[in-house]
């Protein structure tokens, strides 16, 4: 941790730090030359219930093991039979969704209806519009705008991270490509000047204790979100229609809807826009072509003789 994941970002450091903290605490006497392969299985097991825990778990045990012996702790064959064989839970990734029917319309209702705070309203216009990450958007401050008759933009330097419930500014996006200029629509563009004409200062987000949004301020927002649209779709606290709904979601229904406008746009662009690679863009190009394929009509098209 001190070493090796000194340099990557804080989340990431993070997310070690409770897999050792939480997950290795049981070997805390073990001394390096006495770890052997059943503390390894009992790691996994402890954790059989969170398979995507499980795998990080196997990641960072390989990584400690094969840094012991980058520095001639352990051996090569020390490594194989501490971390050979090991088996794992089943872990499925989660499909990345758009926003559905239901959304869609609810979001559209809410919108014409004033029924979001300004603050909430801006913030959903520049991940559902823009396809922003959720950092990217809270980082935003006034001066990342352009309006004008040549077009309206929002650029895209820097993202906000949290350390616990403590806002940070990072000072590059997530990803090497996340530098960009991001076309703003019309109808985002006319609210979004209203709104940054109201700020008392230069953060686009910000909660009553600091200039910058906390943790605790950004949930408690996204949750009043969620509550107000899932009544608007009528749901019920006890029986909600709207519940499952992440900032990522906006990200990847911008996505979609731009692959939907393929050849109209190309990938490359799709990507440039999201700030992300062309694999990720031609990932998400993929999925649509087969929801709208039918390989019955073309293959009887094809093989007609």
């Amino acid at each position: 941790m001190e070493v090796k994941k000194s340099v990557r970002e804080k989340n990431t450091r993070t997310m070690y730090d409770n897999i050792i903290e939480k997950h290795f605490g049981f070997m805390a006497e073990v001394r390096l030359c006495n770890v052997c392969h059943s503390h390894f299985d009992q790691a996994i097991a402890n954790a059989s219930d969170k398979p995507r825990t499980c795998q990080i778990i196997y990641i960072t045990f390989c990584q400690i093991m094969r840094m012991a012996v980058s520095d001639h702790f352990i051996t090569k064959d020390d490594y194989e039979h501490i971390c050979g064989d090991i088996s794992l839970p089943k872990y499925k990734r989660a499909e990345k969704r758009p926003l559905n029917e239901l959304e869609k319309n609810t979001l559209k209702a809410c919108f014409d209806t004033d029924v979001f705070t300004p603050r909430e309203r801006a913030f959903l216009t520049l991940i559902y519009y823009c396809g922003l990450r959720k950092g990217e958007a809270l980082a935003l401050t006034r001066f990342d705008f352009t309006f004008s008759k040549d077009g309206n933009y929002v650029h895209i330097n820097r993202a906000l991270i949290f350390d616990k419930n403590t806002p940070e500014f990072k000072d590059f996006p997530k990803t090497d490509h996340g530098v960009r200029s991001v076309p703003v629509p019309l109808p985002a563009a006319e609210f979004l000047k209203r709104y940054i004409s109201s700020l008392p200062g230069t953060n686009l987000f910000y909660c009553a204790t600091c200039s910058m949004i906390t943790k605790s301020s950004y949930d408690k927002m996204w949750k009043s979100i969620i509550n107000k649209m899932n009544l608007a779709a009528g749901g019920t606290p006890m029986f909600p229609l709207i519940d499952d709904l992440t900032a990522h979601i906006f990200r990847h229904n911008y996505c979609t809807s731009l692959c939907y406008k393929v050849p109209e746009i190309s990938i490359k662009k799709v990507a440039q826009l999201m700030g992300d690679t062309i694999a990720v863009a031609m990932n998400v190009y993929n999925h649509v072509v087969e929801e709208k394929e039918n390989v019955t009509e073309v293959l009887e098209d094809a093989l007609a003789i």
